[in-house]
């Protein structure tokens, strides 16, 4: 027997969970475009995009997307205020300028990064956010959408408002397909010129080909649902970025940023000295030389400027500043240490680019470098936000500056940048780092072509492996593409296979390669 309640007992009623309170989603209107840009998505993924290869597929996939969604949500995002609409067309249109960068550049590390890039930009087209809370809210929102928002498209496509429009959609699709295909195979059989036309153009079918099919339809589909559902029911941001409790008094955060303080100070008078000094001073109170010295504290440096930005966030986030002496220590403070952490920025810089000089660029080196000056840039606006207490525009500000160091490298051609400094490395020392320079991407290889034999054969082995086959169309990419001239005009004799490279150590001994 259940046990006896007191009299007047009433139950604690369940509170209402985090969907409930910040996004309902109730009031998303379906709207016959809806089911429209689900399907441009899958299909525009599904048709263009080349998975296993870099090239102008993604740029073109993303694109048929975007525009299905813009199509569809075009009367929801009008009712939104206008710095806000702009503000979202800024962030897909930096979706696709990251996509475009794989239209042009090869090197990997540099690809997965605006890849990463526009699905960051993607979220927050689609979800919004200005401070670190809905920026990373939207991070998470966005994918999470795209499941949440299945059952809403399914109740469209089953009960649509107009019943004829989807029975009218799935024929069109399919007298489209067979037109193609029926017409396609006698126009092909009828005309040999024709057929290698359409070959080029029409991918290989066969199971990895459906499976990839499958696979990017399901992705672009479910990103089109993301976008049309957060856009018709958005979620509200007010809540996320609601300030928090200024709990912290001078008594508890004052000693140990006073501390932080002292430290970086002294750490910048023996930097100044270590500037100034140059190498013979290195040599005589640190024992390495001015190469090792410049290597040996970077990463310790680049961890010390993220945990400085991370400290001085939470600080000026929860210390209280009521009164004007609260005030005035904490932007004495904060001020100090953001110009202390900016030379520390400018010692790790030339840190690095010492080493480089005297070892080898790459392209990872130069990206840690750009990846520092942003850090760099994220102090100066501490200070600029600290002058009137206004820093809500720094988040939205770094995201953007982010976008920009990475269109920034792809401008650059950061491999194809190294290499060049590795060329010039080995003119004046006759040393060069072979074996890192055959695992460049195509963007390096007409600038490795020029090299004499046989490190130009141990260099292009792996690459001129990579571009054998040919692209299709829509896996058009221009590094390749003067990887593959490049190649061409130095001849089949200079490439060369694992036995040039041993040959070519001898350049760059493994004794005094330096770990990566």
């Amino acid at each position: 027997m259940p046990p006896a309640q007191h009299r007047g007992y009433q139950p604690r009623p369940v509170p209402p969970s985090f969907l409930q309170t910040r996004w309902a989603g109730t009031g998303a209107d379906a709207g016959s475009g809806r089911a429209a840009a689900v399907l441009a998505g899958a299909l525009g993924l599904a048709f263009f995009v080349p998975l296993s290869r870099t090239g102008i597929g993604w740029f073109l996939g993303w694109l048929a997307l975007t525009a299905g969604v813009v199509v569809a949500v075009r009367r929801t995002t009008a009712e939104l205020p206008r710095v806000e609409r702009l503000t979202r067309a800024g962030w897909a249109g930096a979706a696709l300028a990251l996509l475009a960068v794989l239209a042009f550049r090869n090197a990997w590390w540099l690809v997965t990064f605006c890849v990463l890039g526009a699905l960051g930009c993607a979220a927050l087209a689609i979800v919004g956010g200005r401070l670190v809370r809905s920026i990373l809210f939207s991070i998470v929102a966005a994918p999470f959408a795209a499941f949440r928002g299945l059952p809403w498209v399914r109740r469209h496509v089953q009960a649509p408002a107009d019943p004829g429009l989807v029975r009218r959609i799935v024929g069109s699709v399919a007298a489209t397909v067979a037109v193609l295909i029926v017409f396609g195979a006698l126009l092909s059989s009828a005309d040999v010129a024709f057929s290698v036309v359409l070959g080029k153009l029409v991918p290989e079918v066969n199971v990895s080909t459906v499976f990839r099919w499958i696979f990017l339809a399901a992705v672009g589909g479910l990103t089109a649902v993301a976008a049309v559902y957060t856009l018709a029911a958005p979620p509200d941001l007010s809540t996320v970025d609601k300030p928090s409790m200024r709990r912290l008094g001078v008594v508890e955060w004052a000693p140990a940023i006073a501390a932080l303080t002292l430290l970086f100070g002294g750490f910048v008078a023996v930097q100044f000295t270590v500037l100034f000094g140059g190498q013979t001073h290195v040599l005589r109170t640190a024992g390495l030389s001015y190469a090792e010295y410049a290597r040996s504290g970077f990463w310790q440096l680049l961890t010390v400027t993220l945990l400085t930005v991370a400290v001085l966030g939470g600080v000026t986030r929860w210390a209280r500043r009521d009164r004007p002496v609260e005030r005035n220590l904490l932007r004495a403070l904060l001020g100090l240490i953001s110009v202390l952490s900016i030379v520390i920025v400018i010692s790790a810089l030339s840190r690095m680019y010492t080493y480089q000089k005297v070892y080898s660029f790459t392209g990872e080196r130069i990206f840690v470098m750009a990846f520092e000056l942003l850090l760099g840039a994220v102090f100066l606006m501490i200070l600029a936000a600290g002058i009137r207490w206004r820093g809500t525009w720094i988040p939205t500000l770094t995201v953007g500056l982010a976008v920009v160091m990475l269109l920034s490298l792809a401008v650059l051609n950061p491999e194809d940048y190294a290499a060049h400094r590795n060329i010039t490395r080995y003119k004046q020392t006759g040393k060069i780092d072979a074996w890192y320079l055959r695992a460049l991407s195509a963007d390096a290889t007409p600038a490795l072509a020029g090299l004499p034999d046989p490190v130009r054969r141990c260099t292009l082995s792996w690459i001129a492996d990579d571009l054998a086959e040919p692209d299709p169309w829509y896996a058009w990419n221009l590094g390749r593409v003067r990887a593959r001239k490049a190649l061409d005009r130095s001849g089949q004799g200079a490439v060369g296979g694992p036995q040039d490279c041993k040959a070519a150590d001898q350049f760059d001994l493994p004794k005094t390669r330096q770990p990566r």
